[in-house]
């Protein structure tokens, strides 16, 4: 059985604002075309009836065009929902590794993000010396941002 992994989807209230915070704060690119659903097809595929869904994936750092995305779609119809909680069951957070991650926190909160807690330095036996922090997306969507060193690759 030949499986891979592909994508990501980020339900978003604006597409286009959550899009271009992804590509300013962590330089992704977009992977056209600009998605547009709508008709019988999605609304036999997603159980929602009317439904139209735009959006863009967006190539992550680091990975080339064959790598999955992260795909960020508004729904003309949204179920509105708690937001994300780092503890609660289901996806928590995405993770990036970053060069610097005050810095990079410094550029979620200027690009209308927000810090969920504390930057944190830990040594992990075996495994190397991470710093860490998580921070939420303009949205409320929980990412890490982390650094390694020291890092034990074996």
């Amino acid at each position: 059985m030949d499986v891979r992994f592909v994508h990501v989807n980020l339900v978003a209230r604006d597409w286009k604002l959550l899009s271009d915070f992804y590509q300013h704060v962590f330089n992704c690119e977009p992977v056209l075309p600009e998605r547009d659903h709508k008709g019988d097809w999605i609304d036999a595929a997603t159980g929602v009836s009317n439904v139209n869904i735009q959006g863009i994936h967006l190539l992550l750092p680091g990975c080339d065009r064959n790598c999955p995305t992260l795909e960020i779609f508004q729904y003309n119809r949204i179920s509105e929902a708690k937001q994300p909680a780092i503890n609660r069951p289901g996806l928590a957070h995405i993770a990036f590794a970053v060069d610097d991650v005050e810095m990079t926190v410094k550029r979620v909160i200027l690009n209308g993000g927000s810090q969920l807690g504390e930057i944190v330095t830990e040594h992990i036996p075996k495994a190397g010396t991470i710093t860490f922090v998580y921070v939420r997306d303009p949205e409320g969507n929980i990412i890490e941002l982390q650094n390694w060193s020291n890092k034990i690759t074996d």
